[in-house]
């Protein structure tokens, strides 16, 4: 089926050419649709143009609707404005998808629908495909994902997700910059694996012939620059996890981090907390929002919560009480709770695991949680009054981490050690073990300030603002598993092309 629409409008494509280019490099737009909807009657000159998403014909009128980025705008076309003869070749060489340039003035019709008049038309792009359905757009997750273009053309829902997600980043880097941070980049290309405990990609560059990591995080490469004298700096940029797949991860996706010198994580706290209500102020004017109908407040003192205190609540075990991951193992067996043991390498991995398993599905409203076991983050500083934890925090909404928070650590011995604690991880078998950075350690020993920095997925964050189950509906274009079938197959799959056509 697909294949005769095809054919049919490389017809018309040619009956086109015949009067015109058929592809003009450019039209003179004075203004976008939505600009033109908003026009008085009578205004005249006006140029518009956009992707023809409706038609249709009544006699000796049409109406049709156009679209660009801004929205919708109604035209109409009839006989006594544009005679008879291109009135009838518009109707049988028009196409829903089309991209055309027009010129007229505005009124408005019977039923108070605000319309733009044609008086000339041009053809600037011939929709060679048929477009989905239009009522219903693609309906597979998958194709949504595979063929975003289409997905924007016909889904306004998926155009307002996408910018609010383009309002949030806009916020976050006018925020920061206010408060007199600087924004620079990173490698994305490393020598190490550093940053985050996370399996990396692994490529080899050619020319140097040495292995590199695609980065994990930008956060060892930060805290250079702050050991050079930058007080503050942050980064949004790609980050890449071999790791798998589920609705709030994705092994490419986009991360915040930013580095404060003289904080430490209590003033992070605060700081992170007015950056987010107010971001959520500029980007959708509330504090509340409903995700997958559940609300969640972020308004107010968020409350908070000691990492200790909440696997103690939900496991019964108390971490205090604890050192060993053998002790760990054997308590977990006593309690019966189910993890397959051995599968975490580590004390800190089993930690992880049981806050994953059986704390963290608990934490629905914002939260803090604090004071995490040492062994969980290699990168972060010990607390002075209890070494056993870390002067850290993370915020937790709709059981997602969406930020991690720390005062770092700053002191070179400490660091080389923990370092060196995750190459033996690594030794054992540990995947996502972090390297040892020598010029990272080399930069600490030139000295750096106290600093607290904080990494923010914005992906996920996005998808909580836009009620968005899987943060794969935030990205353009998320990897997919690769596909040995074609657009237009998948798409004939997917749903027999409709008429495309409404009134006013």
């Amino acid at each position: 089926m697909e294949d005769i629409y095809f054919e049919q409008r490389k017809a018309k494509l040619v009956n086109w050419e015949k009067r015109q280019v058929a592809y003009p490099g450019r039209f003179e737009k004075s203004l976008t649709c939505q600009q033109v909807g908003q026009l008085a009657d009578a205004t005249t000159d006006i140029k518009a143009a956009g992707r023809l998403m409706s038609f249709r014909a009544m006699g000796k009128l049409v109406f049709a609707n156009i679209q660009d980025s801004s929205g919708r705008v109604q035209i109409s076309i009839q006989v006594d404005k544009v005679g008879q003869e291109e009135f009838t070749f518009f109707i049988h060489n028009l196409d829903i998808g089309d991209h055309i340039g027009i010129q007229g003035y505005m009124y408005t019709t019977k039923k108070g629908e605000k319309t733009l008049q044609v008086e000339k038309l041009v053809l600037l792009s011939k929709s060679l495909r048929t477009l989905p359905e239009k009522w219903h757009g693609l309906k597979d997750p998958e194709l949504k994902a595979r063929y975003r273009f289409l997905d924007l053309i016909m889904s306004e829902e998926t155009r307002k997700r996408f910018q609010i997600r383009a309002d949030m980043v806009r916020f976050i880097r006018g925020f920061l910059n206010t408060h007199q941070f600087t924004e620079v980049e990173t490698p994305i290309l490393q020598s190490a694996s550093s940053g985050a405990s996370a399996r990396p990609f692994i490529t080899h560059h050619n020319a140097l012939d040495m292995p590199l990591y695609l980065r994990i995080a930008p956060e060892t490469y930060l805290k250079r620059l702050v050991a050079g004298g930058y007080d503050r700096v942050f980064e949004i940029g790609k980050c890449f996890r071999n790791e798998g797949l589920d609705p709030s991860h994705l092994q490419e996706f986009t991360m915040l981090e930013f580095y404060a010198a003289y904080w430490n994580y209590r003033d992070n706290m605060r700081f992170s907390q007015q950056l987010i209500q107010e971001m959520l102020m500029e980007t959708i004017g509330t504090l509340e929002i409903t995700y997958q109908g559940q609300k969640l407040d972020f308004s107010g003192e968020w409350p908070e919560i000691t990492y200790r205190d909440l696997v103690l609540k939900h496991t019964g075990i108390d971490l205090d009480c604890i050192s060993t991951v053998e002790q760990l193992q054997a308590t977990i067996q006593k309690k019966e709770l189910g993890l397959p043991l051995d599968k975490y390498i580590g004390l800190g991995a089993l930690i992880d695991a049981l806050y994953k398993k059986y704390c963290r599905p608990h934490l629905v409203q914002p939260i803090f949680v604090t004071k995490h076991p040492t062994e969980l983050v290699p990168l972060a500083r010990r607390s002075d009054e209890n070494p056993k934890v870390l002067d850290m925090f993370q915020v937790v909404v709709n059981t997602w981490e969406v930020v991690k928070a720390y005062s770092e650590l700053v002191d070179p011995m400490d660091q080389k050690g923990r370092m060196l604690e995750q190459l033996e991880l690594a030794k054992a078998g540990d995947d996502e073990a972090m390297m040892l950075e020598e010029d990272f350690i080399l930069a600490m020993e030139y000295g750096m300030p106290p600093i607290s920095g904080l990494g923010m997925g914005i992906d996920r964050f996005a998808a909580l603002l836009t009620d968005s189950l899987n943060i794969r509906d935030l990205v353009y274009f998320p990897s997919l598993r690769a596909e040995n079938g074609n657009l237009a197959q998948e798409l004939a799959n997917e749903e027999v092309p409709g008429a495309q056509t409404e009134g006013k």
